[in-house]
């Protein structure tokens, strides 16, 4: 995957060591949603929806499902 179009310095983004330890877990109901714009993500054709759809399953794997 290509992340040359990502520019995180101008994104205004926190430093990561600053922000490492305040970042917590998904709650179900997030990671739900989030798998579920994974998964519309993955159905579209386009230069990142191999990799869209690799995570997609990963995450399915990793939370229960039914919500």
């Amino acid at each position: 995957m290509d992340d040359d179009f990502l520019d995180l310095d101008s994104a205004g983004f926190a430093p990561g060591e600053a922000t490492a330890e305040r970042l917590a877990l998904l709650t179900l109901d997030e990671a739900h949603d989030l798998l579920r714009l994974l998964q519309t993500v993955a159905q579209e054709e386009g230069p990142f929806s191999l990799d869209v759809d690799r995570w997609a399953r990963e995450l399915a794997g990793r939370i229960p499902s039914g919500c």
